[in-house]
């Protein structure tokens, strides 16, 4: 097993703040994705990215191809960490993982953003179509570029995670258990062909804590460019935490 150390990476560390967020990033992604994010962030917060096995400086360990598997390890790995009020933000395959999580560890806010909810499967095999298949999947998300995905380098490198991913994502079934209690915000492009509005309103069902819906204009990856207005969003969560925690001490 990876030691705890490798699973965190911090890009502008404010280990001074008393809120924590920790970023899961989307199938095939890596903790590298939410750099500007993490940056953006750095003066509320003390952000950390996960990064899963399987990509860039993990590139040699096998990928985790089971969500729940994973959930445990990322859990393990924070165990540490959850000293202080902490939100997890997951983006697609990582809204799942940080449901999850959130079952696992006491959080203190959940974001999850382009995902359906748990209890919303579709069947979708991506991850049994050929090479060529998944990179069009990939990029028709806006994932990645068609030029990058065209360097037969960078497809070699970045394929058995995508691949893993996939399988995770896809062979997870949510069980029912008594819903989280915390609040949750959930985005989502208004374009996003992987979340339907009724989809996305039904994270309403797997919490008791209050639930923010925020629809964006684009697909799959609204994010990118609404980095701002996210950003924003996500900042005035975090310094509600902050100021909650602090009239409690």
């Amino acid at each position: 097993m990876a030691p705890r150390n490798a699973w965190l990476r911090q890009f502008e560390p404010n280990p001074e703040s008393p809120v924590q967020l920790v970023c899961l990033p989307h199938a095939g992604g890596a903790a590298s994705f939410y750099v500007p994010f993490c940056r953006a962030l750095a003066p509320v917060a003390d952000v950390v990215a996960v990064q899963y096995p399987g990509r860039q400086e993990r590139r040699l360990e096998p990928c985790v191809t089971d969500l729940a598997e994973l959930a445990d390890l990322v859990a393990e790995a924070l165990a540490d960490r959850l000293d202080r009020p902490t939100a997890l933000f997951g983006h697609s395959m990582g809204a799942t993982l940080a449901f999850e999580l959130a079952r696992r560890l006491p959080v203190a806010h959940v974001f999850a953003s382009a995902r359906r909810a748990p209890s919303r499967w579709r069947d979708e095999p991506v991850r049994v179509r050929d090479d060529a298949q998944l990179i069009a999947e990939v990029v028709a998300l806006g994932g990645s570029s068609a030029e990058l995905m065209a360097d037969e380098d960078v497809v070699s490198m970045v394929l058995p995670a995508l691949r893993g991913d996939y399988h995770a994502v896809e062979t997870y079934r949510w069980t029912p258990e008594p819903p989280l209690t915390v609040p949750l915000t959930v985005l989502v492009g208004d374009d996003d062909p992987k979340v339907s509005p009724e989809e996305a309103r039904a994270w309403e069902e797997h919490t008791t804590g209050e639930v923010d819906l925020r629809v964006f204009s684009g697909g799959h990856f609204y994010l990118v460019d609404h980095q701002p207005e996210v950003v924003d969003l996500v900042g005035d969560r975090l310094r509600a935490l902050a100021a909650a925690a602090a009239s409690t001490t």
